[in-house]
């Protein structure tokens, strides 16, 4: 039996990687399918990871639908064994379902990789409503740390090192391109909810308890 299942974790645990990971190896045993990824920070079309590997993909737009895309590629002769669908969390939930629909009555497989929540600490729609329809979710076993170096649990929105809790939920950024107004960070839940960012941090506190030095709070 097909399933659907989510890989899940913060940013930078190597979701995507992972995404391209299992494209690779389906592939390497004969079966064919496509990649979906939708606002990747390389740009439209392309799933890429902060490792450098990158691959086209389908660009998935609010008014995509799964469902009418791989019945028109088994129509036309196509072949879809899987479909890999990353940055799932900002999927619609209506796309969400029609991806289930592709497990449970075409028997393809589904892998999704994304976020939970924004950085509201909220839970993006999509991501809801795969926790609530996968067969199974799986948490990314790449543990992602705080600056302090905690696991890191929460991502946080900044701007100009400042951490923000209120925004639209979609703004695309990177938290390793520091030149941009808008960045990302992991956050370990005791900083984010203190909104304690690695550059709030090192103007606040002393250099001996900052990263991997001790315990910071």
């Amino acid at each position: 039996m097909a399933e659907l299942l989510y890989f899940t974790g913060t940013m930078d645990c190597g979701k995507s990687t992972l995404a391209l990971q299992m494209d690779h190896n389906h592939k390497a045993r004969g079966r064919l399918g496509r990649i979906f990824t939708s606002h990747d920070r390389a740009g439209e079309s392309v799933l890429s990871s902060r490792l450098g590997l990158a691959a086209e993909a389908v660009e998935v737009r609010p008014d995509f639908d799964f469902w009418d895309y791989v019945v028109g590629e088994l129509t036309a002769g196509g072949r879809i064994d899987y479909v890999v669908c990353d940055e799932a969390q900002f999927y619609s939930p209506l796309q969400v379902e029609q991806l289930a629909r592709l497990a449970d009555e075409l028997q393809i497989d589904v892998f999704c990789f994304g976020i939970l929540t924004d950085f509201r600490a909220t839970l993006f729609p999509g991501s809801a409503r795969l926790v609530e329809l996968a067969d199974r979710m799986e948490l990314l076993q790449v543990e992602a740390l705080c600056w302090c170096g905690e696991r890191a649990t929460h991502n946080a929105r900044t701007i100009g090192g400042e951490m923000v809790t209120e925004g639209e939920q979609l703004v695309v950024g990177d938290m390793v391109t520091l030149d941009h107004e808008v960045s990302y960070e992991v956050l370990c839940r005791r900083h984010h909810r203190r909104r304690l960012t690695q550059a709030r941090a090192r103007a606040t506190l002393s250099p001996e308890v900052l990263p991997f030095g001790g315990a910071a709070s």
